[in-house]
């Protein structure tokens, strides 16, 4: 695998050397209102330059963590078996590598090729799940294969007791009841309560952490295609995803649903660098602090 020639801002390490691997998912075919998630990726590596290399939050730096880019794939836009099929190829390589994949979207349906990958390495896989909508429709307009359905497909992998939502205020009353009446998934309206519960539940079993931005308030966060108001601000979520990645164990996540064309100001896209930048550091912490003991 060869690195990327633009990386993102401290990730280009060589392959052989890195412990986590970024890829791209450029694919928003299903996407039901405003498209451009397709775009979060390359625009994301373009905009990265803005940002330091060195995080206050942390006090840590990606100039020390050793992680690569890989680049984005090639995705065919109206091919959602072939496009999943290419995502769940790249990131079993990085898994069956030892390394942890991180994947930047594209729409939310991505999710699932990396899941796919991520349970048959790990048969015991557990999903923590942020995001402003439900994503649990059995299909959608009559189709399966949505970013309205994602979770629901994951759901079919991993069965009951073993996903976790978080900040969800919007979906179908039918969605709703399927989780919470019926017990399918363990679903937290609005915010991040019950979210330190969640992680002990999980607590040694390998987790695949997924990020829809729009969990976020529109305030905030106006790139994206799907916006509802009543979110979390920056900060909330950047705490929440540092608890989650630094009491579980992560071996896959992912950022999805950035549409850097929603928002001309570029401000969505560097709140996403953000949040990836710590999400990034967060993993790599305990080895970054053991190498300076």
């Amino acid at each position: 695998m060869e690195k990327y020639q633009e990386t993102f801002f401290g990730c280009d390490a060589v392959y052989e050397d890195s412990r986590i691997v970024i890829f791209g998912a450029p694919f928003d075919s299903t996407t039901s209102y405003r498209p451009g998630t397709r775009f979060a990726s390359r625009v994301m590596r373009a905009e990265a330059y803005g940002l330091e290399t060195y995080s206050p939050y942390l006090d840590l730096d990606l100039a020390d963590a050793a992680i690569f880019d890989s680049g984005d794939l090639e995705l065919s836009f109206g091919e959602m078996d072939k496009a999943l099929a290419a995502i769940e190829e790249r990131a079993a390589e990085i898994l069956s590598d030892g390394k942890t994949p991180f994947m930047l979207g594209g729409e939310h349906l991505v999710t699932l090729g990396a899941v796919r990958a991520a349970a048959k390495k790990y048969p015991d896989l557990c999903v923590v799940h942020f995001d402003a909508h439900t994503d649990l429709r059995d299909e959608y307009l009559g189709v399966k294969l949505s970013h309205a359905s994602v979770i629901r497909r994951c759901w079919d992998i991993l069965g009951d007791g073993r996903i976790a939502q978080f900040g969800i205020r919007s979906g179908e009353g039918a969605e709703f009841r399927w989780a919470e009446k019926e017990g399918h998934t363990h679903l937290r309206r609005f915010d991040f309560t019950g979210l330190r519960e969640s992680v002990a539940e999980f607590a040694g079993k390998p987790v695949y952490f997924t990020i829809d931005l729009d969990v976020m308030d529109p305030s905030c966060f106006p790139g994206t295609g799907t916006p509802e108001a009543g979110g979390v601000t920056f900060r909330e979520l950047l705490d929440a995803a540092l608890k989650v990645i630094q009491n579980a164990n992560v071996v896959a996540c992912d950022l999805v649903e950035l549409a850097p064309n929603l928002d001309q100001s570029g401000a969505s896209t560097a709140t996403a660098l953000k949040v990836m930048r710590e999400m990034l550091l967060a993993l790599e912490k305990p080895l970054l602090q053991a190498e300076t003991v």
